[in-house]
């Protein structure tokens, strides 16, 4: 009986499925759905030697192993064979009505995959080492940590849709990013409240800049986002009520389109109150503004606030650039310079001198437009060690005022009126 069975040139039997090819390659014919599939080696066992000249692969006894484990786990073996281009196509693919950023960061994640070798591997063949080498060669090129972090936000649902469709059995980007690389992120502070009023006294006082200082003083006093502010229109701003109605903002899309976006978040739908002197400062550019020849439509929305020589929405951009060209010309004429200042640093200080004045934190949430209290307490709240300081002095003169009070009231307990002496008498 023995005799009648295959062999190879070792004198070992070939199991059912294998057979060797005429140019001496081993190869493992299986079914999936019916239709016949092949693996193939030039090994047939682990402890075979690998002939010269050929590159280095798993044996054929252990890629049987593989592909009869993946049947017996009920996975698909030939999703494996999908690229990591391939799998992020697909992924991206079922992201449908997308907003305009979310769709654009996802064309940069490609073309950074596309520009590595990386995303020509088959996804089978990506092990947990190798996705965190891949994430560590990203940063020694020169890839700053936000965008490593952008490009591992869609490889880890990717390859998480592979694990979900039985292709994979584990996801290989399923790990704490900050353990992997170095956060070289750059926080972005709130500044303290004497260098804001030192920058918004110079821009009032400025001869070039004074006619920026309203919208500096409303973004420091509403921590508005940029976007939201340069989206507002003169229907927007109830000065009766002094209520500024923010439920949608601008952007500038990737093709240079002025777009209409809902806010950041449906937290970020709100009507903010404001005070009486930024209703001010919203009734000086008001009135300042000039009506031009045509009003402008975007998106069905017009009557903004700020426009272009061309009648257009001014964006984020135009007013970072403001920014910048104001702290430099702070910097220049003052020994005491100022640190960087954005719009979103405005949002930043608004958020931590509300958080000092003791607002409510679910307060401050609704006015920050944020949808989860966390973001509202660990990222924008920049509290030191003088507000701790000034903290723990409050509570010790507010238990100092209890002492005192309750001293009072046993000193009036214990006092016998005139009427009760006679009683006892």
């Amino acid at each position: 009986m023995a005799e009648g069975k295959r062999r190879d040139a070792k004198h070992r039997v070939l199991r059912r499925g294998e057979s060797i090819r005429q140019d001496g390659k081993y190869q493992f014919k299986y079914h999936v759905d019916g239709k016949p599939r092949f693996v193939y080696s030039w090994r047939l066992e682990p402890t075979d030697k690998l002939p010269a000249g050929k590159k280095p692969c798993l044996s054929l006894r252990e890629l049987e192993k593989q592909i009869g484990y993946d049947l017996e786990s009920r996975l698909n073996p030939l999703g494996g064979n999908m690229t990591v281009a391939e799998l992020v196509e697909r992924y991206v693919s079922t992201k449908t009505g997308v907003r305009a950023n979310t769709a654009q960061g996802y064309k940069f994640v490609k073309r950074i995959l596309e520009k590595t070798d990386f995303s020509g591997r088959k996804i089978a063949d990506i092990r947990t080492s190798d996705a965190k080498i891949y994430l560590i060669k990203l940063q020694e090129s020169g890839r700053r940590y936000s965008t490593i972090r952008t490009v591992r936000g869609v490889l880890r649902p990717a390859f998480q849709m592979a694990v979900d469709d039985d292709t994979l059995r584990k996801n290989p980007f399923d790990f704490q990013l900050a353990t992997v690389i170095v956060n070289d992120s750059v926080t972005r502070e709130a500044i303290t409240r004497d260098q804001m009023r030192k920058f918004l006294k110079f821009i009032h006082d400025d001869n070039v800049y004074c006619k920026y200082y309203e919208v500096v003083y409303i973004l420091f006093h509403t921590g508005m986002r940029i976007s939201e502010f340069c989206g507002l229109t003169i229907n927007d701003i109830d000065l009766k009520n002094r209520v500024v109605n923010i439920d949608h903002q601008i952007q500038r899309a990737s093709d240079m389109r002025l777009i209409i976006q809902p806010t950041k978040t449906n937290a970020g739908t709100r009507r903010l109150p404001i005070t009486e002197d930024v209703a001010a400062c919203f009734q000086t550019i008001i009135e300042d503004r000039e009506t031009p020849n045509v009003e402008r439509m975007v998106d069905g929305y017009s009557g903004f606030l700020f426009v272009d020589k061309e009648g257009l929405p001014l964006v984020a951009m135009h007013w970072e650039h403001r920014f910048k060209h104001m702290v430099n010309r702070y910097n220049e004429i003052f020994r005491l310079q100022l640190p960087s200042i954005t719009p979103h640093v405005c949002r930043h200080t608004y958020c931590s001198n509300m958080a000092k004045s003791g607002v409510n934190p679910k307060t401050l949430q609704y006015l920050m437009g944020h949808s989860e209290i966390g973001v509202t307490m660990n990222t924008y709240t920049h509290l030191g060690l003088e507000d701790a300081t000034e903290e723990l002095r409050k509570m010790e003169e507010e238990r100092a005022r209890e002492e005192i009070f309750k001293g009072k009231q046993r000193q009036q307990e214990t006092r016998l009126s005139p009427r009760m002496l006679r009683v006892v008498q």
